[in-house]
């Protein structure tokens, strides 16, 4: 790769001006406030590099869709194929890429889950899966949980937790219910006639990495059997190996009437998307028309950069990788937690899904800023200020984490010094 080869501070401030100029100028101000205030030029592994030349370890891997790091020759190589054959399809012929594609997630989808209708993001598939719920239940209401996030179109925000998203767009899609997180009773009191689904998230991401509780799972699905009500996990950034297991609902054995896919199955190179249903609700969604949900392009690039993804996290040992590492990462930032007790609350997470949650949130944002500094990239989660997220890609080896583990233990110790001071 090629380094940058101009002046990377004009380069730089013509990029931020534009940022604050044609794109988001609060955001522009926030990224330099959060030490990323140079900008980025260069992906490979589990590094970026910015256009200074400094090298950063990407311990965030854009929240789960970075999970096979940057660049991984294979999806690169699989997406010039098919960019070289045909990169979109017409959508009137038959299409092998993505009949590949869905063959191969049937086969590793958990339960009956066999159906898959591909699209573009996270929040879309989601989208689907509500309007896919409805449509084969015959009925309306949805239950959703506190700390939920399952995207910010209207449908998915709809599902969302956490009001300071949700006041300024209401009124919402009607008849979403929310429940508490982990209580199980409560899914059950919030049940009616009128009830279509329950969204679930396996381990919530941007609610402050909160793994579902022991046996959370397990009751809600039997409650879902005797009411007569589908579960929806949203595996949008627990899949694909993320949490230790191909899917984060496998933990618990649970099984799906639908399942909503993003991030990952990109490889990092294509955004690719898809919600997986079984045949009894795929039969019922499209029974009366066919064409009731579709999109008008089809990715051919995405589906062959989706079909290479599970060959690497299969053949590379992702998923193995992510159990060991991620069991490093807890013990390590739990021994951080064991010394600095007062500014760290709690460590917890599942495989390489790991958050830090403060008793300050100004402690998180200075902590941010102090892996800034020593060039790893870290992220906040948007339901609950006080947690940071540590996500790595799946590839990462021992001495990376460590580094991850130290860093994070010398950015706390500078944090306290410099509120002491």
């Amino acid at each position: 790769m090629k380094p940058f080869s101009g002046n990377p501070e004009e380069f730089n401030d013509r990029v931020i001006e534009q940022y604050r100029r044609y794109v988001n100028p609060a955001l522009a101000q926030l990224m330099k406030f959060g030490g990323y205030g140079s900008v980025e030029w260069t992906g490979e592994g589990v590094y970026i590099t910015d256009t200074h030349g400094e090298r950063y370890l990407d311990a965030l891997a854009g929240y789960g869709v970075f999970s096979l790091g940057h660049r991984h020759p294979r999806i690169v190589e699989a997406v010039h194929r098919q960019l070289d054959q045909m990169p979109l399809s017409t959508r009137q012929f038959f299409t092998s890429p993505m009949a590949d594609l869905a063959e191969r997630l049937a086969e590793v989808s958990p339960g009956k889950l066999q159906y898959s209708f591909f699209c573009h993001s996270g929040t879309e598939s989601v989208e689907g899966a509500l309007k896919c719920a409805r449509i084969a239940s015959g009925k309306h209401g949805i239950i959703f949980t506190t700390n939920a996030f399952h995207g910010k179109t209207m449908g998915s925000l709809s599902a969302g937790g956490r009001e300071v998203y949700r006041t300024k767009v209401e009124p919402l899609v009607p008849d979403f219910h929310k429940v508490p997180w982990g209580d199980a009773e409560a899914v059950r009191e919030a049940v009616t006639a009128d009830t279509a689904a329950i969204i679930l998230e396996p381990v919530q991401g941007e609610g402050g990495i909160n793994p579902a509780p022991e046996g959370y799972l397990q009751t809600v699905r039997s409650i879902c059997d005797e009411k007569g009500v589908l579960l929806i996990a949203d595996e949008v950034q627990t899949g694909f190996g993320r949490t230790g297991r191909m899917f984060g609902v496998q933990h618990s054995g649970v099984n799906p009437d639908i399942m909503c896919l993003a991030k990952a199955l990109g490889g990092g190179v294509t955004s690719t998307a898809a919600f997986v249903g079984t045949p009894e609700v795929w039969n019922r969604f499209f029974s009366e028309n066919p064409t009731i949900h579709t999109t008008s392009v089809v990715n051919l690039c995405a589906m062959a950069a989706g079909l290479e993804t599970l060959k690497v996290i299969e053949e590379e040992g992702l998923i193995e990788n992510a159990r060991n590492m991620g069991a490093r990462l807890l013990e390590g930032l739990r021994l951080v937690q064991s010394e600095l007790p007062d500014m760290v609350r709690e460590v917890r997470g599942l495989g390489l899904m790991v958050g830090i949650e403060f008793h300050e949130k100004d402690f998180g944002l200075l902590t941010i800023a102090g892996l800034a500094s020593r060039k790893i990239i870290a992220g906040y989660t948007l339901a609950n200020p006080n947690v940071i997220r540590v996500e790595p890609p799946l590839i990462i080896n021992d001495s990376q984490v460590d580094y991850v583990i130290e860093s994070v233990r010398e950015s706390l110790k500078e944090c306290r010094d410099l509120l002491a001071g």
